[in-house]
C-alpha cells in the first residue's frame, strides 16, 4: 500500500492520501483522543506520540502535530505506519454507530426569512468553497446567519491554520459578498 502526503497550508498539519475512500458519505474530526474513540484508526493515531488531531474526509486524512516540539520528521512515519496497519487490517475506520446523525452538522441557526439567503450560501460552499478547502486538508461548513454575518465552522488543517483568516476574509466574504450583496461579514465559530 502507497500512501501519498502532502503538505498543507497549516504547517502544524499533513494531508495523507491512502489511494482509497476513507470516509463515503461524511467527515469526522476528533481533536483528543477521547473524541477518537469512535473511530479505530482514530484511536490507532491518537497512539502515535505527537498527533493532537485528526480529520477524515472522503479520501484523505489530515493529521494535525501536537505543539508540544513534536517534529514531522519523527511523527510522520509513524502516522504512515499507523495508517498502513489499520487498512490492511480490514477494521472499519468508523466503530459501528461511530458517525451519528447529525455529526456533520451542529445546530444551524437563522431567521426563516433569511431562508433563501442561507439555501444561496449553501449552495455556494457545496460547489465552490468546500472543494478548495478539502484540497488543502479540511472542510467548511456552515453554522449560521445573522443580520448579514455569516458564521462557518473550520476543520482538519483549517482548524488553527494561519492562513484561515485570510481564506475566510479575502475569498468566501469576497466570494458571498459578489452573489449576496446582504452578506456583510464572514465570521470562524
Amino acid at each position: 500500500m502507497f500512501i501519498q502526503t502532502e503538505a498543507t497550508p497549516n504547517p502544524a498539519t499533513l494531508k495523507f492520501l491512502p489511494g482509497r475512500v476513507v470516509l463515503a458519505e461524511s467527515t469526522f474530526e476528533a481533536k483528543d483522543a477521547q473524541g477518537a474513540a469512535r473511530s479505530p484508526l482514530a484511536q490507532r493515531l491518537f497512539d502515535v506520540p505527537g498527533v493532537s488531531g485528526v480529520y477524515f474526509g472522503h479520501d484523505f486524512i489530515s493529521v494535525t502535530k501536537a505543539e508540544d516540539g513534536s517534529e514531522w520528521p519523527q511523527v510522520k512515519p509513524a502516522v504512515l505506519g499507523a495508517i498502513m496497519e489499520h487498512f490492511q487490517s480490514g477494521v472499519p475506520v468508523m466503530a459501528e454507530g461511530g458517525l451519528e446523525a447529525g455529526d456533520d452538522a451542529a445546530e444551524e441557526f437563522y431567521d426563516a426569512a433569511d431562508h433563501d439567503t442561507v439555501v444561496t450560501i449553501k449552495d455556494l460552499l457545496e460547489t465552490r468553497v468546500r472543494p478548495a478547502v478539502a484540497g488543502d486538508g479540511g472542510d467548511i461548513t456552515f453554522r449560521g446567519y445573522k443580520e448579514g454575518v455569516v458564521y462557518l465552522e473550520m476543520k482538519g488543517a483549517c482548524s488553527g491554520c494561519p492562513s484561515s483568516t485570510a481564506t475566510l476574509r479575502h475569498g468566501v466574504q469576497n466570494l458571498f459578498r459578489h452573489f449576496l450583496p446582504e452578506v456583510r461579514e464572514v465570521q470562524a465559530v
